[in-house]
């Protein structure tokens, strides 16, 4: 794969704090790219290192082949779209897309051209002559991204671009900026901590903790193949159940259960045995019609419903351990009621206690 953005041994410290360390990562031409993680985890900084916002400590950046570690944002062939809409409150809309290509010397033609392009795309022609005050969330959003847009750069960085606006918005939008990345081609570098944005939108996810990114793979196998707990937890709404317990003999054993893990891939192809985490997403837990597939069965008591139209998620637990389980929508289950669930080994997901590591 060729690469448009390569980082290599990367280091972000302020003063005695480590933010990014001897962190590399390449990123395709073409590419939609989520960084994806909780607050703190240096998302934002790693995409502000590549827009030459932050200066590294040590490392290098390279975009498009040239070596960009030193060089000014001007000069990255970048353009970024910030969190908030950053735009010029006594400009009109026109005014705010073509102010940057004025300042670059830019002919009025070519600027009259890339201006009328980018409104097209984002389709906000009618409002070129508003102010931003006479626009909604959304339609400064698209502004802001019109104005990277007119940049015609190689790379778009966007630093969570939707946590401004309401769910509805966020969901509209996000439709167009997955348009935008299908209709254009450019290589797009998306941070947010939302993982709907990050598992619908991305080609590949890199998901951070403390400064490193613990798995990049495609949404698929971050979702069905977790390299770690934190992974594992991080992704799917509800979380992943998690279930203490050990190997034994094929069978995954603890209090009051028991699951034959046949179909089950391990990591390192050899069957383990000892102390285990066992990871059953919630959507993975068999129910009524499912029953069928499922290797073993076994009841589970229901404490709590939450109906949610088009599923229904129950609250119950097995022996000692707590699980949530999610149904179809038109479930009839109420709190008191047993019901019987199934486990399908080859979509659950083990991990070593010590290193919480996948096994």
């Amino acid at each position: 794969m060729e690469s448009s953005i390569s980082i290599r041994d990367l280091d972000l410290r302020f003063g005695s704090v480590e933010v990014l360390q001897g962190l590399n990562l390449d990123i395709g031409v073409g590419e939609f790219l989520v960084l994806l993680g909780s607050s703190g985890c240096g998302k934002s900084t790693l995409l502000n290192c590549i827009a030459g916002l932050l200066d590294v400590s040590d490392g290098q950046i390279h975009i498009g082949g040239k070596n960009v570690t030193w060089a000014e944002p001007s000069e990255r062939g970048i353009g970024m779209v910030f969190q908030s809409y950053a735009l010029y409150p006594q400009m009109t809309v026109e005014g705010n897309l073509s102010f940057g290509l004025k300042n670059a010397k830019m002919s009025k033609a070519e600027i009259s051209q890339r201006v009328a392009r980018a409104a097209e795309i984002l389709q906000i022609e009618p409002l070129l002559k508003r102010k931003p005050a006479a626009l909604s969330g959304g339609q400064r959003q698209r502004v802001a991204i019109g104005r990277a847009l007119v940049r015609d750069a190689e790379v778009f960085l966007f630093d969570e671009p939707l946590s401004n606006l309401d769910a509805k918005l966020r969901a509209d939008l996000r439709v167009e900026i997955k348009k935008l990345h299908s209709r254009l081609g450019n290589t797009m570098v998306y941070v947010t901590h939302d993982q709907v944005e990050a598992m619908t939108l991305a080609d590949r996810i890199a998901i951070m903790k403390g400064g490193q990114i613990m798995q990049l793979a495609s949404p698929n196998e971050i979702y069905n193949r977790p390299k770690n707990l934190y992974v594992a937890e991080f992704i799917g709404s509800p979380s992943m159940n998690f279930i203490h317990g050990e190997l034994k003999g094929g069978d995954f054993v603890a209090d009051g259960l028991s699951i034959p893990m046949t179909g089950y891939e391990f990591a390192d192809s050899s069957e383990k045995e000892g102390k285990a985490i066992i990871g059953l997403r919630p959507e993975h837990i068999a129910t009524g019609d499912n029953l069928a597939s499922a290797v073993s069965r076994t009841k589970a008591k229901v404490s709590l419903v939450e109906p949610m139209g088009s599923d229904t998620i129950i609250y119950a637990s097995v022996g000692s351990h707590p699980i949530h389980i999610r149904m179809d929508g038109q479930a009839t289950v109420k709190p008191g009621d047993e019901v019987e669930i199934g486990f399908q080994p080859a979509r659950a997901n083990l991990f070593d206690p010590s290193t919480e590591n996948r096994l």
